[in-house]
């Protein structure tokens, strides 16, 4: 494995042959001019990404701990990790995880992430919190939304950053508290919260299982006890605990723990 230090003398020759070597990549990462996916169907990414939510984010987060769930090859915790933050970045991809360690030699000099092999649900055995989440682009991948949604939210004593495909929907509808049996045509709706199930494939990839719409993300959001603050860009909501509001914990919790045998 090479030491921080040999990170340090690394040619740029050396560098692009490494990166090939580890290839192919969803994160764009600038490793001393080298870039990782400079061809990137969606341009510099996750820098424009980023560029939405980066201010929704304090400067200096000396002090606070971080999770970024689905970390991919560690962009965005090489990026809060610059900002002082301890991060815990996970991940189930291998490939990714690989990328990322490595990535690390060269972008994390005071070895403030952590890359660990795991799932969303393996959350619920968890028993950290975390100052800042990122749950991003990983909702629409999982088979199991809500649990997974109610794992993170267990972890989250401040600010989460959420962002998930959705799908085109109405203005958010005043839902009733409770809704008759002989009412169901109100769940045709538009503005009802409601998500498509993707059974076959969509963008070519078929672990993309759930389209929500606006309106069913913060419902969501609602139901795993938090509160949706505001919006950092397209789809991308900053979410925090709502105890006053969360009326359902016990029954989820219950849930929760029976589903992961936590």
């Amino acid at each position: 494995m090479t030491t921080m230090a040999d990170a340090e003398t690394l040619s740029p020759e050396t560098i692009a042959a490494r990166v090939r070597e580890l290839g192919p990549w969803f994160h764009n990462l600038d490793l001393k001019g080298v870039r990782t996916a400079p061809d990137h169907f969606l341009g510099d990414y996750p820098s424009v990404k980023f560029a939405n939510f980066a201010h929704a984010i304090p400067a200096d987060l000396t002090g606070k701990t971080v999770l970024d769930v689905g970390c991919n090859a560690g962009y965005y915790s090489f990026k809060l990790a610059e900002r002082g933050a301890a991060v815990l970045a996970i991940d189930m991809d291998d490939h990714y995880l690989r990328q990322a360690r490595w990535a690390a030699e060269q972008l994390d000099p005071d070895a403030r992430v952590e890359f660990r092999r795991m799932t969303v649900y393996d959350l619920a055995h968890e028993h950290e919190q975390f100052d800042l989440i990122l749950f991003l682009g990983v909702l629409y991948h999982l088979r199991h939304p809500l649990l997974a949604i109610d794992a993170v939210a267990e972890r989250l004593r401040g600010t989460m950053i959420f962002q998930t495909l959705t799908m085109p929907g109405g203005k958010q509808l005043d839902l009733p508290d409770d809704l008759s049996i002989d009412d169901r045509e109100q769940l045709t709706r538009p503005g009802w919260p409601r998500a498509a199930f993707i059974e076959r494939s969509l963008a070519g990839d078929p672990t993309n299982w759930w389209a929500p719409n606006d309106a069913c993300v913060q419902a969501m959001l609602r139901s795993a006890g938090l509160c949706v603050t505001g919006m950092a860009g397209h789809e991308i909501y900053v979410c925090q605990p709502d105890p006053d509001a969360d009326h359902g914990r016990a029954a989820r919790i219950a849930e929760l723990r029976a589903a992961t045998g936590c």
